[in-house]
């Protein structure tokens, strides 16, 4: 496995820096015993090597963990592949800590144990969790057998209780910390894929569009180019037609591109091709929708959604038919159909009404024999705007 070295710290603002190093500092404070026993007995050479030494240590534990504070606070993330150290750098100079934190009890006495409970704090960040885990119960152990076995010491629990206390905070912020950029992480790779499925769904959409109606515009405009000798008011009709259906392709395209699927005859079929092959419902669709004049699109639009809808959630059918033509849509099923119950029309059905009549066209859902269930949206002659029929009625 290859080592892996924590991340650079030099991006992060001086502020969240500074935070980090008092972090660390603050606790040297519990050091102060083993100065001042130190500075006490300076006018022994012995005295003066551990003030000495308990200064190097400091400084070497303030470097130590302005080097690796990205393994503390979780800036590797939990999934970081470390060796059983995090890197050759800090192992260095965690061995130097464990070389000051011995010399400074044989310096100072017993007071300077008191850097054993650094030693211990810096391992966690320095090893894996276990191995830093296992240094602690190590030091503890020791330090609890020297003061039964070393003269002049005496048997002082706050050693060992410092250190004890110190690793489970400092443990429990590690760990803390890292969850916290695992979620970070984790939601920039949900917004990343989120992004990745919306581009997904636009090529999708921009393809179901163009690809349908760029063929149906091409074999117009061949049959328009034949027809130009032979007889130039069809190929007058045809060149009309064709302006027709680029004007509803471009406005397709850029509804799509807008994100409003909804008003998006195309969008809503390759919607309905998913949704029910997802229900394990056997789709009959048509491949263009370059039938439905202009007028009609988006309402038609809106009756393919409310009608596979409540195929989906509905019908328990095996089998959904939507047909396209100049005067609408019709959606069939060969499910149970409504509820023999009678119940008052739901919401998207009263809206879809609505829509239909505002372009001149009547919403009619009716059951089928032997079974099944049709809703349709259709215009009836030219100029005609019939009231609304019901026959049944199925809640959205």
């Amino acid at each position: 496995m290859s080592e892996h070295n924590p991340r650079p710290d030099d991006d992060r603002p001086w502020g969240s820096r500074m935070v980090g190093f008092l972090f660390a500092g603050i606790w040297l404070v519990f050091l102060s015993d083993a100065f001042n026993a130190a500075w006490r007995q300076r006018q022994d050479l012995r005295a003066d090597g551990g003030l000495v030494v308990l200064t190097l240590f400091v400084i070497l534990y303030l470097v130590h963990f302005a080097h690796l504070r990205s393994a503390f606070w979780g800036l590797n993330g939990p999934t970081a592949t470390y060796r059983w150290f995090i890197s050759r750098t800090g192992l260095l100079s965690w061995l130097g800590l464990l070389v000051l934190a011995m010399l400074a009890p044989v310096m100072v006495g017993q007071e300077g144990a008191a850097t054993w409970v650094f030693l211990a704090v810096s391992g966690l960040w320095t090893f894996r969790l276990r191995v830093g885990i296992a240094i602690g119960v190590v030091l503890v152990a020791v330090y609890e057998f020297l003061t039964f076995h070393v003269s002049g010491w005496s048997h002082n629990v706050s050693i060992s209780m410092s250190i004890v206390l110190a690793m489970a905070a400092v443990t429990g912020g590690m760990l803390a910390a890292q969850r916290q950029r695992a979620l970070a992480e984790a939601r920039e790779d949900n917004a990343r894929l989120a992004i990745q499925e919306e581009r997904n769904r636009m090529a999708r959409d921009v393809h179901d569009i163009l690809g349908h109606s760029l063929t149906v515009i091409t074999v117009k405009a061949e049959l328009a180019s034949r027809l130009l000798e032979v007889s130039p008011e069809r190929a007058r009709a045809e060149v009309d037609d064709l302006e027709r259906l680029a004007r509803d392709a471009l406005a397709d395209v850029r509804q799509a591109v807008a994100g409003f699927r909804d008003m998006s005859l195309p969008g809503e079929l390759a919607r309905a091709r998913t949704s029910l092959a997802a229900a394990g419902i056997e789709a009959q669709l048509p491949n263009a929708t370059d039938a439905v004049p202009t007028e009609l699109r988006e309402v038609c639009a809106w009756a393919l959604r409310e009608g596979v809808t409540n195929v989906i959630r509905h019908s328990a059918a095996s089998t959904c038919t939507v047909t396209l033509s100049e005067r609408g849509i019709t959606v069939a099923d060969d499910g149970l159909g409504p509820d023999s119950s009678s119940s008052p029309p739901g919401t998207g059905l009263l809206g879809l009404e609505e829509r239909a009549l505002a372009v001149g066209a009547t919403l009619r859902t009716r059951r089928l024999q032997p079974h099944g269930f049709e809703l349709s949206v259709l215009t009836s002659e030219p100029g005609a705007r019939p009231a609304p029929q019901h026959d049944d009625k199925v809640e959205a």
